[in-house]
């Protein structure tokens, strides 16, 4: 191995200390950018009463750049659902933080700054592939690096897999790393627009170091909660990566939930590359850390929005995606007056039969006014109070969506209103994109149809959703609905009621650490702070709400 001349480290002494410059002098920049009222992003600014809160927005309705979230920065035709898609959406009502937009913009600049092609990000991997040992270690080898990064895995069906990025992507913002997407294989090609101006974030998979990430586990040697457990939390020099194992086994080991602590913070933030692997929306536990707290409730005044604004300002499908979306939403969506998607899954812990799941979402349908209910059959000559006439006119028209792996429930709902009338005069069109029957994660086309059917849903006006699902989670929260949720079946049998309005659009952390970091003992994470609370749809999950 060669080793590090005085020339190398004054070279690397001085780009620290330029990159360094560089960045101070872009997050002053950024800071005064939404400094004043002026409403130049198409939005309504609500100033607060408190000099140190952030102005507050609510994106006009078909406003591009969503009252600022989204950079302005990008080619249209690269890709065109990135500013179309609020025009198919319900306007946006969840206030935007002018401290968020400041934070998204500065995080664009850190990403063009170290993002991979650039001669910071060359250097980082340089010191991950060679890193400094104590023998070799001196003050340039040591120097603080303006460029971190997280380093996110993919794991679980693709539900998961937006809300794990979600929640990484936030964990981002508050350490200052820039997000690299790790793509091991083909599957989740040709799916998502790049995100962030100027820059990419797939992490070059050929001469990284690092091999055989998606394969990471708990006992992984280098993982947070075996360093902690073998005392090397303060270790110096610091080692150049570290995994943080937050899949749903985590809670298992006796160390790994310490990331939702300050001794795992403080052993994460001496390293320059954290690996994560999670199959959770792991983004409630981030406001259970106090050093984050005051961050956080800068960038969200309301709690209830998070993956709203983030999912938005993130994931946006490529123009393969879009092109199917924009083709079946014309075809069977667009000219109705109102649009209702179902969003059905079943699980193997939470067995129903085919008749009691669609007798739940029935009942729950006809009992909320989802949907109209129907008039028995009658002689075709025959009228009576209240019926319409076969010549009639519709007096509204419904587009119903349903979106599941199987096809029975959507045959069903069609034949019931194709075989009676609905009440009220309503037309009622079902309709169901694909059925394939079982979970094809692994399968590029699998996954953009996926994405489509996810952002099909989000163009919904009502959302009727299965408990539990990652999958009913993303599209309700890009669409910014409170669903109605089908409640889990009890003993094989639909629960009474049916299903119940959601109290937040946010999603449900399935497997919270439910860990008291002072008493270094077992906790109960939906009663630490105000704003995070049990889930309606998973008692043991917490979930954020306002």
């Amino acid at each position: 191995m060669r080793q590090s001349t005085g020339e190398d480290r004054r070279s690397a002494l001085g780009e620290a200390s330029m990159l360094r410059w560089v960045w101070d002098g872009l997050q002053l920049c950024a800071d005064r950018l939404w400094q004043g009222t002026e409403d130049e992003d198409g939005g309504w600014r609500v100033s607060s009463q408190k000099e140190d809160d952030p102005l507050v927005t609510v994106a006009k309705p078909h406003d591009r750049l969503l009252g600022g979230l989204l950079s302005p920065d990008f080619d249209d035709r690269s890709c065109l659902s990135r500013y179309r898609a609020v025009l198919y959406r319900r306007p946006s009502l969840h206030v935007l933080s002018s401290h968020l937009v400041s934070a998204l913009r500065r995080y664009e600049s850190l990403h063009r700054l170290c993002g991979p092609g650039t001669s910071a990000y060359e250097r980082a991997v340089a010191r991950l592939r060679s890193p400094p040992t104590p023998s070799n270690t001196s003050d340039g080898d040591a120097a603080p690096s303006v460029c971190r990064y997280i380093v996110w895995t993919p794991h679980a069906g693709l539900g998961n897999r937006m809300l794990t990025l979600t929640s990484a992507f936030l964990y981002a913002l508050l350490t200052d790393r820039v997000l690299l997407f790790h793509r091991p294989g083909d599957d989740l090609k040709d799916l998502f627009c790049e995100p962030f101006p100027g820059s990419t974030w797939i992490l070059p998979d050929g001469d990284f170091p690092l091999r055989g990430m998606e394969r990471f586990d708990m006992r992984t040697g280098e993982s947070l909660g075996n360093v902690l457990g073998r005392g090397e939390g303060t270790l110096e020099p610091p080692p150049p990566w570290m995994y943080v194992h937050l899949r749903h086994d985590y809670t298992r080991g006796a160390n790994d939930r310490l990331f939702f602590c300050d001794e795992g913070q403080n052993a994460l933030r001496r390293v320059d590359w954290v690996v994560l692997l999670s199959d959770n929306y792991f983004l409630p536990g981030l406001f259970l850390i106090p050093r984050y707290e005051q961050e956080l409730a800068r960038m969200f005044p309301r709690r209830d929005a998070v993956f709203h604004h983030l999912g938005r300002y993130l994931f946006h499908p490529s123009n393969t995606v879009w092109g199917m979306v924009m083709r079946y939403h014309g075809s069977y969506m667009a000219r109705a007056e109102e649009r209702i998607g179902i969003q059905v899954r079943t699980f193997a812990w939470a067995p129903i039969s085919t008749d009691e799941l669609y007798s739940q979402i029935i009942s729950c349908a006809h009992g909320e006014s989802i949907l109209p209910r129907v008039r028995e059959r009658e002689p075709r000559n025959a009228t009576t109070t209240g019926a319409q006439p076969d010549s009639g006119q519709p007096t509204r028209s419904k587009a119903v969506l349903v979106v599941s792996l199987h096809g029975e429930y959507y045959e069903r709902i069609k034949d019931l209103y194709y075989e009676h009338d609905a009440a009220g005069g309503e037309a009622v069109s079902v309709f169901q994109p694909t059925h394939l029957d079982q979970q094809q994660s692994g399968e590029r086309l699998h996954n953009q149809k996926a994405l489509a059917e996810m952002l099909l849903l989000s163009f919904s006006d009502v959302a009727l959703t299965s408990a539990v699902s990652t999958f009913g989670y993303v599209s309700h929260g890009l669409a910014g609905l409170r669903p109605w949720v089908l409640m889990s079946p009890v003993d094989r049998k639909a629960p009474n009621p049916p299903c119940r309005l959601a109290a937040t659009i946010e999603p449900c952390f399935h497997s919270p650490p439910h860990y008291d970091c002072r008493a270094k003992a077992r906790g109960d994470d939906g009663k630490v702070v105000r704003h995070v609370r049990h889930c309606e749809d998973l008692s043991n999950g917490v979930q954020l709400v306002e």
